[in-house]
Order: C-alpha cells, then sequence, then structure tokens
C-alpha cells in the first residue's frame, strides 16, 4: 500500500514540475487509505471552492428527497391500487423501485462527503457506493427496454400477442438483475475497478486509466448498458409510432366513410389506453437517455483522451445522471391517467390539472351499425 501511495506522489511533483499547482490540489483532503485509487491526472486541478461542494451538497440533498418520495409514491400507488396491480405495472414498479434504491444509496453518503470536501467512507465503501450505482442505473434502462417491449407486443401485435402474465413479468425482472449485477461485479475481480470520480466525494467506474482492461471494460459495458438498449427501444418505438399512426389513420377514414365522429368503443378505448401508456414510457425513457448520454461522454472523452476533463465538469455530468430518478414519477404524475386518478383518491393536493377518465373518448357505436347496416341494404 505504501509503495502505491508513494508512487502517486512521485507522480504528484511530476504534474508540479511540469507547471502544475504546488501542493493545493483537488486531491489534498484524501485519506491516506484512499490514495491508491486516485488517479495521478487529478493532481493537475486546482481545490475546488467550498461554495461548489455546498451547492453540490445541497443539489444532491433535494434531488434525493424528491426521488425517494415521488418514487416511493408511485410503489405505493401501484401495488395499493387495484386496477394498477396488473402484470405490465409490475416493470413499472421496479422502475420505480430501482430509482428509489438509486438515489436512497447514493444521497446520503454524497451529502456527507460534500460537507467534507472529500471521500469519508473508506476504500470498500467507495467500491459499493459505485456499485450500487452502476447497479440501479443498469436496472432502470432495462427495464425501461422491457416496458418498451411490452408496449410492442400491445401495440404492434395487437390481438395475435401474447399477453403478459406475473410469470413472465417476474421472469423478466429477474433477468434484469442477474445482467446488471454480472456487469456491476466485475470489477472487483480485475475487470477495470472503482475509484474516487472528480472532486472525490462521490465514486465511479475509471475511466481515465489507460490500460487495456480498463477501457475495453467501459467500452463494453456500453455497449451492453447504454447502445444496445438504444437501438432496441428505437427498434421497438419506431414500430409502435409507425403502428399508432396507420390505426389512427384508418379509423379516421372508416368514421368519415361512416359519416360518424369515432369508431371508437369499449375494447377500442382500451387500446387508446395502451396508447398513452406508450407515450409515458417514451417520454421516459427520452428523459433517461438525455441524462445518462453526458456521463457516457466524460467516460468516452477519459478512455479516448478527447478533452481535458475538470472535476466541476464531470462531477455534475454525474449529478445529472442520477436527477434521472427525480423524473419518472413526475412523468406519471403527468401523463398516466389511471395513476393520476388513483392519486387524486390517495393524495389529491398532489394532482396538477384536470383529472381524465380512460373511459372518456368511449363514442356510442350504435350510429355506427345503423350506418353499416344501410351501407349493406
Amino acid at each position: 500500500m505504501l509503495n502505491k501511495i508513494g508512487s502517486h506522489y512521485e507522480r504528484q511533483e511530476n504534474w508540479v514540475a511540469e507547471g502544475g499547482f504546488g501542493n493545493e490540489t483537488v486531491v489534498d483532503r484524501v485519506p491516506a487509505d484512499m490514495m491508491h485509487l486516485i488517479d495521478p491526472s487529478w493532481y493537475q486541478f486546482p481545490p475546488m471552492e467550498s461554495m461548489w461542494y455546498k451547492w453540490l451538497g445541497v443539489t444532491i440533498f433535494f434531488l434525493g428527497i424528491l426521488s425517494v418520495v415521488g418514487n416511493g409514491m408511485v410503489i405505493y400507488i401501484f401495488t395499493c391500487t387495484k386496477n394498477l396491480r396488473t402484470p405490465s405495472n409490475l416493470l413499472i414498479v421496479n422502475l420505480a423501485f430501482s430509482d428509489f434504491c438509486l438515489m436512497f444509496t447514493m444521497c446520503p453518503a454524497m451529502v456527507w462527503n460534500c460537507f467534507y470536501e472529500t471521500w469519508m467512507f473508506g476504500p470498500f465503501a467507495c467500491e459499493l457506493y459505485a456499485m450500487f450505482g452502476s447497479l440501479f442505473g443498469v436496472t432502470s434502462i432495462w427495464t425501461m427496454v422491457f416496458i418498451a417491449l411490452d408496449r410492442y407486443n400491445v401495440i404492434v401485435k395487437g390481438l395475435s400477442a401474447k399477453p403478459m402474465t406475473t410469470k413472465l413479468a417476474l421472469l423478466q425482472i429477474f433477468c434484469i438483475y442477474l445482467h446488471g449485477l454480472f456487469w456491476t461485479l466485475t470489477p472487483f475481480f480485475g475487470w477495470s475497478r472503482y475509484v474516487p470520480e472528480a472532486n472525490m466525494t462521490a465514486c465511479g467506474t475509471d475511466y481515465l486509466t489507460l490500460a487495456w482492461h480498463s477501457r475495453s471494460y467501459v467500452l463494453v459495458y456500453a455497449i451492453f448498458a447504454y447502445y444496445l438498449p438504444l437501438l432496441v427501444i428505437i427498434y421497438a418505438y419506431y414500430f409502435i409510432v409507425k403502428a399508432v399512426a396507420s390505426h389512427e389513420k384508418s379509423m379516421r377514414e372508416q368514421a368519415k366513410k361512416m359519416n360518424v365522429s369515432s369508431l371508437r368503443s369499449g375494447d377500442q378505448s382500451n387500446t387508446s389506453a395502451e396508447f398513452k401508456l406508450a407515450k409515458v414510457a417514451l417520454m421516459t425513457i427520452s428523459l433517461w437517455f438525455m441524462a445518462w448520454t453526458p456521463y457516457m461522454v466524460i467516460n468516452f472523452a477519459g478512455i479516448f483522451q478527447l478533452m481535458t476533463i475538470d472535476p466541476l465538469f464531470t462531477i455534475w455530468g454525474s449529478v445529472f445522471a442520477k436527477a434521472n430518478a427525480v423524473y419518472n414519477p413526475i412523468v406519471y404524475a403527468i401523463s398516466h391517467p389511471k395513476y393520476r386518478l388513483a392519486l387524486d383518491k390517495k393524495f389529491p393536493c398532489l394532482v396538477c390539472g384536470k383529472l381524465e377518465d380512460d373511459r372518456s373518448d368511449s363514442k356510442s357505436v350504435a350510429s355506427a351499425q345503423t350506418t353499416i347496416s344501410e351501407d349493406k341494404v
């Protein structure tokens, strides 16, 4: 251990000789038992101002409160409302659970470390912190993938689709966590590693070490945790949008021929509800990629040395990614009709805007049937 720490101090001296900031670096407050995890490139940066640590701590604190309360509310309402306890909604509950756990495990430690302006819990806690952040991030995106595939199954395949069952939903959730555990446990066994990030108040994947075993992990991990989910979701939603557009066009043309305002029956109202759920899922997934793309760019900039990554830029990229855990409950509160109705019953003060009953778009089919009969005559 001492040899490793000594080696890092030698590299720090090299930074100083090349015009660094002397003893005033961003790693000044890092405890001795953490020094072997610090990449030498951080020695070139001066300490961040205390103001930034305060802003960071306050931001993470409020994001944590919003996420824990919001996702906790989603879990409570979806599990305690009878008409929301469906197999497909198990995936939504799992998404809320994953986001809840993400901020529940990330927020307290980071707020505490911002107070001391460095990581205070030792190397193993640093690794666990990074592992949990990675695990629940991967779990969230792959849950969204299966939500998109479920919407694809219902909307694109229609009556020929195999219905979602509780057993199938639980199997999918099991596979999601198994997949996440594989990618987040491998750094413990030598494929890359978890290290302090940027301003030393949080930990994540090592994207600064240029050794191939570290670079390869970031590259392969990005494929299975970012690019592959993105491609699957684009595929699913391309055909969902295409099917919805085609369906609506045919409905309008048929209604025009029969001189009625709408052809929607009770069954078609259910289909309309599926369209609304697809919009919710698409919005949620779009926000996820908007949140995590900057962090992915930072990782690639590190392993390919595309630009200088300073601590302030890096840590706010990480915060922006964590903020995704706040978006989902807001999306459901705004866009999910049945969730809004249940929220109105349990927490009416939190409902904004006009409530919309799923059955409100159902139209009488009597006039349509009469028209069809007349056409046949």
